[in-house]
C-alpha cells in the first residue's frame, strides 16, 4: 500500500464503551448511577435524590423559621425553633446546606450521595464537638443538647441515604455501583496456579530466566536470550514462562 493511500485512510470509529462492563485489559470499571439504565440504578438515583430534596426540606425551614424569628445572629444562649436551639449563624448555615443538597439532587444521583455523605460526617462531627462546647463562648452556634441529639440523627440519616445502594457485601449485577470484575475472573480461572521449581531442571531454567531478563534489561543479552525473553512474554504466569523456556531448551 502507498504512503498516500495510508495518510488518507479514515481512522475506525472506536468501539462503544459499556460503563458496566470491565475494558478488554481486565481492569475494573465504575458505572454512573445516572447514566446506567438498569433497575437497580434507577432505584438508587430515586433515594440518592428524593433523600437530598427531603433533608434539604427540613433544614430550609429550620433556617427560615430562625431568620423569620429574627434570632440574635451571634447569640450563645439561641432562640427556641421548633424546638431546638437557634441563632442567626445556624439558620444561615441551615438554609447554605439546603441549598448545597438541593443542588446536587438538581445535578443527579450520585453527587447528591457524596454531598449527603460528605454532610452526614459534618453533622456527626458537628455533634460531638458541640458535646465539649456546650454553655461555653465557644458555643456560637447556640447549640443545646436537644441539637446535638438532632445532628447525630441527621448525620446518620444523610450517610444512609448517601451510601445506600454504594456500600454492600452483596451488591446486585446490576447496581451501578457493582464492580465488575467479571472479566479479569474469568481470565484468572483459566490461568495455571504459581508453583514453584520441583526439579533441578525447574531450578536451573529459573536462574537461567533471571539471568536472561537481567541481561535485557541491561542491554547486554546475546540474541539467544533476548529472543527467550520474548518468547517468555507471550505468556502470562511463571510456570507457562519457565515451561516456554525449558522447551526452547529442550529440556
Amino acid at each position: 500500500m502507498s504512503t498516500k493511500d495510508r495518510s488518507t485512510r479514515t481512522p475506525a470509529p472506536p468501539a462503544s464503551v459499556d460503563p458496566q462492563r470491565p475494558d478488554q485489559s481486565g481492569a475494573t470499571r465504575y458505572a454512573d448511577e445516572d447514566r446506567a439504565d438498569t433497575p437497580t440504578a434507577r432505584k438508587v438515583k430515586v433515594v440518592h435524590r428524593v433523600g437530598a430534596f427531603a433533608v434539604a426540606a427540613v433544614l430550609a425551614v429550620f433556617g427560615l423559621l430562625g431568620l423569620i424569628g429574627g434570632l440574635d445572629y451571634f447569640s450563645t444562649d439561641g432562640g427556641n425553633v421548633v424546638g431546638l436551639s437557634s441563632n442567626g449563624l445556624l439558620s444561615t448555615i441551615s438554609l447554605l446546606t439546603a441549598a448545597v443538597l438541593i443542588a446536587s439532587a438538581l445535578r443527579g444521583g450520585r453527587q447528591a450521595g457524596v454531598v449527603m455523605i460528605g454532610f452526614g460526617a459534618a453533622f456527626l462531627l458537628s455533634a460531638f464537638w458541640h458535646l465539649f462546647v456546650l454553655n461555653s463562648s465557644l458555643n456560637v452556634l447556640a447549640f443545646s443538647m436537644a441539637n446535638v441529639i438532632f445532628s447525630i440523627v441527621a448525620g446518620i440519616v444523610l450517610l444512609t441515604l448517601g451510601l445506600y445502594g454504594r456500600v454492600s457485601g452483596n451488591l446486585p449485577a446490576d447496581n451501578p455501583y457493582h464492580l465488575h470484575t467479571a472479566g479479569s475472573r474469568e481470565g484468572d480461572a483459566d490461568e495455571e496456579p504459581e508453583l514453584p521449581p520441583a526439579t533441578p531442571a525447574e531450578r536451573r531454567a529459573e536462574r537461567e530466566m533471571r539471568e536472561a531478563e537481567l541481561a535485557v534489561t541491561e542491554h547486554r543479552a546475546t540474541p539467544e536470550q533476548t529472543r527467550r525473553v520474548q518468547a517468555m512474554g507471550r505468556v502470562r504466569t511463571k510456570t507457562e514462562r519457565r515451561r516456554v523456556w525449558m522447551a526452547d531448551s529442550g529440556r
